[in-house]
């Protein structure tokens, strides 16, 4: 069946892919919002739940709760309505009572895991809603003998490869670098992290669901059927249902795995390093990923602003493995054996979130408070950028206050172009380069505009460059720039087509 061409069918009710990841909206007056929990109140003592994973307003414990999960400054000032209630669902029936009030009552339904949505569509809106917090569906188990696990949708990053790691040394799992991104958003929008060229992203490990759909059904892959199955695995899950659980198969890795973190400024060739990256970073060994982050700071050696070109990478395999490849492909970076650090694969996982040193128990830690407002975007280079299109990007970030500003190029090839564009609706394989993450960041928010105008502009003189036709984004990172749905809900397939192409391409 060609899933390119098919919307989605939920017990009778069509879900095409949503970017405002929602059940259903409507107006709702403050009458309709105690109706609303009134209902919520009932439904949960028919099952015999707890009220206390209840949270509205008048609750002391509200607004910690509420914030707890919030990323990012930013959407939380612009948005006129806070949740009219949060719940913390402990069981199944809570959430299917949640979906039940929502479609009963007309109260938009946002399902929040861990918080990281660039836009905040987990915790904001322009209409009455609520939140169901995933929190405390977090468990992890892990099946050593047939390498798979069971993964709840409100655990962390960082919760799943700590337990990885309990059980198994050689066990592991392809996802992101941030140890506090829930796992319900990253593997239902992708999930790219530093294994990808060797193991693809976290989406293609996917191997069985635990969903509720609109009708408050559980459904598995056997029930849901492939179609459904499909979407959930990239296509953004919230708006087929709600995951509450992946399964998924584990990779197995060497016991030891070596990082590096090489730093080059302008003044040591930067640009013709980034320049040659380029031709390098997609075809080098798949047991490598050479990630590169770029920031403008001010030089110790003179005191003037200069581009730092950071090469942070993970090489699935020992020291002296790596050096041979690295003299042969990329010799122009110079590495030694004194940039690279031998460690275990949990051990990678602390280097790269920026925990270095720390004990592991910190991949446990779930509370990250913001006190930054930010605005991220995304594109994807299937042509090398030229030197002077670099040098125009170093003069980008020089306008931009010292590192309040970054770019990201990850690289693809290896393992992800095995798949085609159409397996899942995760549509970016083989031809892309590098994937590249824009982000700027502030702390106060009188110079909101200046930030936002920076970012745009940026993004509209890197048009000449990147993908075309369309112009594509990652899902995961979340940029409302490019399109979004009509607040009351009656988007076309034509309106949302100029964001949905954007992100899936033909799967849209």
């Amino acid at each position: 069946m060609n899933k390119r061409k098919q919307s989605m069918q939920i017990s009778g009710s069509i879900f095409s892919f949503s970017l405002l990841a929602f059940i259903l909206i409507s107006g709702a007056s403050s009458a309709h919002n105690n109706d609303f929990l009134e209902c919520i109140t009932l439904q949960f003592q028919k099952s015999n739940s707890e009220s206390d994973s209840i949270y509205t307003p008048q609750n002391a414990s509200y607004s910690s709760v509420l914030q707890s999960s919030i990323r990012n400054l930013r959407p939380a000032s612009n948005s006129g309505q806070k949740p009219v209630v949060i719940i913390t669902p402990e069981h199944e029936s809570q959430i299917q009572a949640a979906i039940y009030c929502s479609k009963k009552h007309g109260i938009q339904l946002k399902v929040r895991s861990g918080g990281h949505d660039y836009e905040g569509l987990s915790y904001v809106s322009q209409t009455p809603f609520f939140i169901v917090d995933m929190r405390n569906l977090r468990s992890i188990s892990i099946d050593t003998e047939k390498n798979t696990a069971w993964v709840q949708t409100g655990a962390t990053l960082g919760e799943l490869y700590y337990t990885i790691a309990a059980k198994s040394k050689t066990l592991a799992f392809t996802a992101g670098v941030c140890s506090t991104v829930g796992v319900g958003g990253h593997f239902s929008g992708g999930g790219y992290g530093m294994m990808s060229r060797k193991h693809g992203i976290a989406a293609d490990h996917i191997i069985d669901a635990k969903v509720i759909d609109a009708n408050g059904r559980i459904l598995n892959r056997k029930s849901m059927g492939e179609d459904l199955f499909w979407a959930i695995r990239g296509g953004g899950g919230t708006s087929f249902g709600i995951v509450v659980e992946f399964k998924i198969e584990l990779i197995v890795i060497p016991q030891t795995v070596t990082v590096f973190n090489v730093t080059r400024t302008l003044e040591q060739n930067a640009t013709q390093l980034v320049h040659r990256w380029q031709y390098v970073a997609d075809k080098i060994d798949e047991n490598l990923l050479l990630r590169l982050f770029l920031r403008s700071f001010t030089s110790s050696r003179n005191g003037k602003r200069t581009i730092g070109a950071f090469f942070t990478s993970l090489y699935l395999g020992p020291v002296d493995d790596l050096l041979p490849i690295m003299q042969e492909k990329f010799p122009e970076l110079g590495l030694v054996k004194e940039d690279c650090t031998e460690m275990p694969w949990i051990e990678s996982t602390l280097f790269f979130a920026g925990f270095q040193g720390e004990s592991l128990d910190v991949l446990l830690n779930r509370t990250q408070v913001s006190t930054v407002y930010s605005k991220a975007k995304s594109d994807y280079v299937r042509q090398p950028i030229s030197e002077y299109g670099l040098k125009n990007i170093w003069k980008f970030l020089n306008e931009e206050d010292e590192n309040g500003a970054e770019l990201q190029f990850s690289p693809y090839g290896g393992r992800i172009n095995d798949f085609s564009e159409s397996e899942i609706p995760f549509p970016h394989r083989s031809g892309n380069i590098f994937m590249i993450h824009y982000g700027v960041g502030w702390e106060d928010n009188a110079e909101f505009q200046r930030h936002i105008n920076w970012i745009r502009r940026l993004f509209s003189f890197l048009a000449r460059y990147v993908s075309k036709s369309p112009r594509a984004a990652y899902f995961n990172y979340r940029d409302l720039d490019i399109g979004m749905n009509n607040i009351k809900g009656n988007t076309s397939y034509k309106q949302a087509s100029v964001w949905g192409f954007k992100y899936f391409k033909n799967n849209f």
